[in-house]
């Protein structure tokens, strides 16, 4: 184990092994530090349109197609009364994404990144970041053999997942939304039918009085089912083990796709429980550290953004230490991107699952109830600004592109509400495009934009 690297990351899932491909890619010397040895399960398998683009900067997209991963051509949603059939190739460009095993999905990212140069120890857990005063400098890491050791860096990437090694450990500043608390509950199916209905490997999603049910289809014949319903009511009618079994049973029988789906295959895997995943820290960055993927923040599995959101921060925070450390930007001014760009992207997300789960036509159940952005939650999130972000930056794919969203969007955060904006009602969500990407001297935000390619990294218009 060296003794000090530029950039030390914690984590290396999807965030960590983006963030530290692209930095490698840059000439900036980079060292992951991963608790557990890949593989190694986790959930989320269903991957957005928007992962797609993210895997072919990264080169793994031929990586994903050779192993297998069933291509997913879009999604099928029974919400309500209504059915919606949403093929990516609605979207200019699109085609299809994945729906992965996590556990081989995320192992070829990172050896993808050890490819890359990156600096790779499994089975290192950190347990201590030394601060000097409130500068982040160094971690004492902990191996599988009992081995102790401390790396000095310049810059620390915390993509430590739910874990949240700086925000929950030292910070202390992550805060549960008011709105989506729910529990997950899911397990593992063989001989599964794909429906008919919707795109060839859609995930299917079907609401249920009690929450929904998603429905992704894997390459090895397996199906990932699982029931979202709110924390309280489950807890009220969990009265023992065998009770988390019987909920979800019923939920799962209960709707007729869901039922056609299952009928004659064996669930071959335990039941999976997961709550209070829904959560953000109140800052993202500080003196020498930058929070990315599931540390920073989580929102819901309704729209698929897990990865999405991973990815994304990953490769901001690529470029913004990239360009800090090289001198194209102060780190001042690399860290407030940072810290703005992943912000927005995150709160547009937000708002936009409220609005879906406020399309609901059986309004009049609990679980829906609950969903509903709370006055509190609303002043936090500015809502008036994050609106126009889904309308200006998400609408169309060719409109999130353009110099008008941005300045729609800059108006609003700096020039007060506009008058006459609209809120959409609905927003249908997997023929959009989820991020706002500031990617011209046109399209800036704080006064800087990013470019991908021939590298990710920021440009400074003030300078």
């Amino acid at each position: 184990m060296r003794r000090s690297s530029t950039v030390l990351v914690v984590g290396g899932g999807p965030s960590g092994s983006t963030a530290a491909t692209f930095l490698a890619r840059n000439n900036v010397d980079v060292t992951i530090l991963e608790r557990d040895f890949f593989p190694r399960y986790h959930v989320g398998e269903s991957l957005s349109l928007s992962v797609v683009r993210m895997m072919d900067l990264l080169g793994v997209s031929e990586k994903l197609n050779e192993f297998g991963f069933r291509h997913k051509a879009g999604s099928y949603y029974e919400w309500g009364d209504e059915k919606w059939d949403l093929p990516f190739t609605d979207v200019p460009g699109g085609k299809h994404s994945w729906q992965v095993t996590r556990a081989d999905f995320d192992k070829i990212l990172l050896d993808h990144a050890r490819e890359e140069g990156v600096e790779v120890h499994e089975g290192h857990r950190v347990t201590e970041v030394r601060f000097d005063g409130d500068r982040a400098v160094a971690a004492q890491w902990k191996n599988a053999d009992g081995e102790t050791g401390e790396i000095e860096f310049d810059y620390l990437i915390d993509a430590s997942g739910r874990a949240g090694l700086l925000a929950q450990k030292y910070f202390k500043n992550r805060r549960m939304h008011d709105v989506f608390r729910n529990i997950g509950v899911w397990s593992y199916w063989k001989g599964a039918h794909d429906i008919p209905e919707g795109p060839d490997g859609a995930v299917s999603v079907c609401s249920v009085p009690e929450g929904w049910i998603w429905i992704i289809p894997l390459h090895n014949g397996i199906t990932s089912i699982g029931l979202v319903t709110d924390k309280k009511s489950f807890y009220e009618r969990r009265k023992s083990p065998a009770d988390v079994e019987a909920i979800y049973n019923q939920a799962v029988h209960s709707h007729p796709l869901v039922e056609r789906t299952i009928a004659g295959a064996k669930r071959v895997s335990k039941m999976h429980t997961e709550t209070d995943y829904s959560y953000v820290a109140d800052s993202f960055t500080g003196p020498g550290y930058l929070i990315s993927g599931d540390s920073a923040c989580f929102l819901d599995p309704l729209l698929s953004t897990g990865v999405h959101l991973a990815t994304f921060s990953g490769m901001l925070a690529a470029a913004t230490v990239t360009s800090i450390v090289q001198g194209d930007v102060s780190e001042k001014r690399g860290l407030k991107f940072y810290e703005t760009a992943y912000r927005y992207s995150y709160e547009r997300l937000l708002v936009l699952v409220s609005v879906f789960y406020d399309s609901y036509r059986g309004k009049d159940d609990y679980f829906y109830r609950g969903q509903s952005l709370t006055r509190g939650e609303q002043r936090r999130l500015h809502i008036h600004e994050a609106f126009l972000s889904i309308i200006a930056g998400v609408e169309d794919l060719a409109d999130a592109t353009t110099a008008d969203a941005y300045q729609a969007i800059e108006q609003a955060l700096h020039g007060g509400e506009q008058p006459g904006a609209v809120p959409p009602t609905r927003v249908h969500s997997q023929s959009r495009e989820w991020t706002l990407l500031a990617d011209s001297v046109a399209n800036t935000i704080e006064g800087m934009y990013m470019t991908m390619e021939p590298s990710v990294r920021l440009h400074d218009t003030s300078e």
